[in-house]
């Protein structure tokens, strides 16, 4: 049950706050000034704090610096007289989640207090580092390797700024995942965010998307439209793939960053800008720069505030948090009971390269569900590409095989004294290679006593290869049980 530290010196406000937080289904406890609020929040534990601006000792606004400086992770409210709304405002401004006029109405209070709730769980992941990283929109957001924790911290301290962002990675890394991020957490959250594929959009079409419109400016503009930069008013406009864009229509989006306006086609009228923009590319902007593909000021423009997103084969620890997201995510969709991988299945996940990223490893994990019969997903089930694309020369991590350059054989050490030889009398590449292959299932086979589960594990073969190899070679698991 969330807590909430109820903040004011009057006495029967804070009665009449906690009384409706109490029927709504929170915890509360209450502090008589901004000192006594610091003092518990640093002392307990809570999720969010609902307080007033002019109190006693100190104020709101120095305790709103105080809590955040100790966790930016509790929501602050702030509670406000109408005269003091400047106040508030500020303090939305340095970190307060929102603020409510006083008299305070108690339908009022519990509606920003559970709009307020949608976002803790993504303030909570940010600041403790859960796996999950959830959107007030429903959207989720997974990573609990070291990479993304960092990523997370960035998008808590960038999402309260409104100067553009950049966001750079491989196309599936979940760009626009930051961008709802930076969004849902700033203070433009209750307002628009609209996101733009600019690969999408036909070039003589780009600058009418942005910008609007007038009847008549162009064949086939029947009527008047607004662009996004307008429909995104006090919002967020995410421009993906922004690396897309033609040199002329870089021009007039630069003139909207340094501006803050622009003009509609076929309109001589000049409109406000207040957007704040949010880029994504996968695409090398540096080397763009230098082939003049892409304008040098409107990079550093877009550069103020970078956040880099890594490939999902430099953070593997997020496999398995990934995947355990999008199992219980197609549990409902396809009315299974799946659990989990095997360490068999875990094992060949990461040796994967990923080149798809975290859409890749989505639709991998949605193909062994259409698959997998058991409640749990094995190598079996995962698409061939990740079954064979495991290198045989490293399956034992017990031991090494080695050929010299002379081609001569070399044998090394693998498991308890096993060792496995590589016959190289003729520079023949398939015959060496099923040669090795052979050597090294029976290798392999001793090492686990004639186990098929157990051998297809430990040496990162897929249980339907082993079988097969098996058959091939004339090889009987029955024969190394012993």
């Amino acid at each position: 049950m969330p807590k909430i530290l109820v903040v004011d010196d009057d006495k029967d406000l804070r009665l009449s706050v906690t009384s409706a937080l109490k029927e709504a289904g929170y915890a509360t406890d209450e502090a008589a000034d901004g000192e006594d609020a610091v003092t518990k929040v640093k002392a307990g534990s809570f999720d969010a704090v609902l307080m007033d601006v002019n109190m006693p000792r100190m104020t709101g606004i120095e305790a709103l610096r105080e809590i955040k400086s100790h966790d930016a992770s509790i929501m602050v409210m702030i509670l406000t007289a109408f005269s003091n709304i400047r106040d508030a405002v500020e303090a939305t401004k340095i970190g307060a989640y929102n603020y409510l006029e006083k008299p305070v109405k108690s339908d009022n209070l519990v509606y920003m207090i559970d709009k307020a709730f949608k976002t803790q769980s993504m303030v909570r992941a940010m600041t403790l580092s859960a796996p999950i990283f959830r959107l007030p929109n429903g959207t989720d957001f997974v990573g609990q390797s070291s990479e993304m924790k960092k990523i997370f911290t960035v998008i808590d301290r960038l999402a309260q700024t409104d100067t553009p962002v950049l966001i750079r990675g491989e196309s599936g890394t979940g760009k626009e995942l930051v961008a709802q991020a930076l969004h849902f957490y700033g203070p433009r959250k209750d307002n628009r965010f609209v996101a733009v594929n600019c690969s999408a959009i036909p070039e003589s079409l780009i600058e009418s998307e942005f910008f609007g419109h007038e009847k008549g400016a162009f064949t086939g503009a029947d009527s008047r439209k607004i662009g996004k930069f307008q429909y995104a008013e006090g919002g967020t406009l995410f421009l993906d793939e922004i690396g897309e864009i033609s040199p002329a229509m870089q021009v007039k989006l630069l003139r909207v960053l340094q501006e803050k306006k622009f003009t509609p086609v076929g309109s001589n009228r000049e409109i406000e800008a207040n957007v704040r923009i949010v880029a994504a590319t996968n695409r090398n902007l540096e080397q763009m720069i230098k082939n003049e593909q892409f304008r040098e000021d409107l990079f550093y423009r877009l550069n103020v505030l970078p956040i880099a997103l890594p490939p999902l084969r430099e953070r593997k620890n997020d496999i398995e948090a990934l995947s355990a997201y999008f199992i219980e995510r197609f549990n409902s969709r396809y009315k299974k009971n799946i659990k989990g991988l095997t360490e068999g299945a875990v094992t060949l996940m990461k040796a994967h390269k990923w080149p798809g990223n975290i859409r890749e490893l989505e639709n991998v994990i949605e193909h062994s569900f259409v698959l997998e019969n058991m409640d749990l997903i094995h190598p079996e089930s995962l698409p061939e590409k990740l079954q064979s694309g495991v290198s045989t020369g490293s399956v034992l991590s017990a031991g090494t095989v080695v050929l010299d350059e002379n081609g001569s054989e070399d044998t090394s050490e693998m498991g308890d004294g096993l060792s496995v030889s590589v016959s190289m009398e003729r520079f023949d590449f398939q015959a060496s290679k099923e040669e090795f292959e052979k050597q090294f299932l029976i290798s392999a086979l001793k090492a686990f006593k004639g186990k098929i589960n157990q051998t297809a594990i430990h040496a990162n073969i897929p249980k339907k290869t082993l079988l097969r190899k098996l058959e091939k070679y004339g090889i009987t698991a029955r024969d190394f049980t012993n």
